[in-house]
């Protein structure tokens, strides 16, 4: 996955920049899901007793649709994040979108023949089950009543959401020179600088929030400084700073253009990532009504809702830049929130054909249960694939990573004590 996911952003010329990076490594933790859900599916068959090519082959067809499901929802996402996005957010959204196209190849294709291959090689009469959790063991099955916590679960959430829209008021956002206006400054150079050191010398001129953007193999940068209080004097002798700062570490730059963001770009910008943000939501409303049912699309959608407002929360509460980079992690976040509920909604619906008379509660916590440790194993692979970003990552990704640690954690728990209990508080629709 990996190594043809460079392939294509080499093909296509695409600059690989810090939020680029960012988008690579979330893919690849992405992209171990599906291999997951393979082998959960694979575990299960074995634990009933089949044979290892029998397991194989019934645990590929069975997990290929909540595959193409729950990938296909977190590409809509992704897609509308190009759409509206620039500059790095742009760059996220590319190879995060190849990541996950390629993953379905992957994990499908080339997982497959690896498999098949050892089959043949090894000619195994059954595959041996293993688990470092004891509570996960598929001869184990756990039994825990989720339902039973779904007021307590429900509340908290509702509280929690209400707190968060209190802290977006007050104190609010703390937005970045995307939405608050500034100065741009886009440089070239003959030989690509070092931004890190670049970035440690204009954040040294206390101007505020800066942000340095690489393209054209490193060579050009641009540079974002925030809105000065002075009128447009400042605004001047800001972008002078800047430009003498970046002459004196590089003496071979030319400027290829110093321009003002004013308040009006910044709207736009802000509607923008306003309608990114609903456009995903109504497209996964959509897509999930027409694949699932309606009561699957309204529970999706009202925990989606629940899991935004605390995002911002999130925001709002530690004072992170909200900028584009932000936006890109709501984005990010309601893919990856949808993928969670889509899995256990895929179980929910087969379990339906299966059981049909089972009371709803019941087959509820029976499906969550069944993907318990598919849950587990993804979240825990996001998160490790997002805890170097947000401690190591700079003030370029970690307004991105840090969000993404904190909505995996919400999105994880959301799946199970809030988009099940509103599929049983619609009644049995069955």
């Amino acid at each position: 996955n990996l190594v043809l996911t460079i392939a294509a952003l080499t093909l296509l010329g695409a600059t690989l920049t810090l939020p680029g990076i960012a988008g690579l490594i979330l893919g690849m933790g992405l992209a171990v899901d599906a291999n997951v859900l393979i082998n959960e599916r694979i575990r299960e068959e074995t634990a009933r007793g089949k044979r290892a090519a029998s397991a194989m082959q019934a645990g590929f067809d069975r997990a290929y649709r909540a595959i193409l499901d729950s990938n296909l929802t977190t590409f809509i996402a992704t897609a509308l994040l190009f759409w509206f996005g620039t500059g790095p957010v742009k760059g996220f959204a590319v190879t995060m979108g190849l990541g996950i196209l390629i993953s379905l190849f992957t994990a499908v294709t080339v997982v497959r023949s690896a498999m098949d291959i050892y089959l043949r090689i090894r000619l195994p009469k059954t595959f041996e089950i293993r688990s470092p959790l004891w509570f996960l063991r598929p001869k184990r099955t756990p039994n825990f009543r989720f339902m039973r916590m779904r007021f307590a679960g429900l509340a908290l959430s509702m509280v929690l959401s209400v707190g968060s829209l209190v802290l977006f008021v007050t104190p609010g956002l703390n937005y970045g020179v995307d939405f608050r206006g500034g100065t741009l400054i886009e440089a070239h150079f003959t030989t690509a600088p070092d931004v890190s050191d670049l970035r440690v010398a204009v954040e040294a001129l206390s101007l505020g929030d800066v942000s340095l953007q690489q393209s054209d193999e490193g060579r050009s940068l641009l540079v974002r400084v925030e809105e000065q209080p002075g009128g447009e004097t400042a605004q001047t002798a800001a972008a002078d700073l800047v430009r003498a700062t970046v002459v004196a570490e590089h003496p071979d730059v030319s400027f290829e253009r110093v321009e003002v963001v004013g308040p009006r770009v910044s709207e736009e910008l802000a509607v923008a990532g306003i309608l990114a943000v609903a456009s995903a939501s109504l497209a996964m409303l959509f897509y999930i009504w027409a694949r699932f049912d309606w009561p699957f699309a309204v529970g999706a959608i009202a925990t989606l809702v629940l899991d935004i407002t605390k995002t911002v929360g999130f925001f709002s509460l530690t004072g992170l830049d909200f900028g584009l980079t932000a936006i890109a992690a709501l984005l990010t976040l309601i893919g990856y929130s949808v993928n969670d509920k889509v899995v256990v909604y895929d179980r929910m619906r087969e379990n339906i054909s299966l059981h049909p008379n089972m009371p709803l509660r019941e087959l509820i916590d029976m499906s969550i249960n069944q993907t318990l440790a598919r849950s587990l194993y993804t979240s825990v692979t996001a998160l490790v694939a997002m805890l170097p970003m947000a401690i190591w990552g700079g003030a370029a990704v970690q307004s991105f990573a840090i969000p993404m640690v904190f909505g995996i954690v919400i999105a994880a728990g959301s799946s199970v004590f809030i988009a099940a209990p509103i599929l049983l508080f619609l009644g049995d629709w069955r």
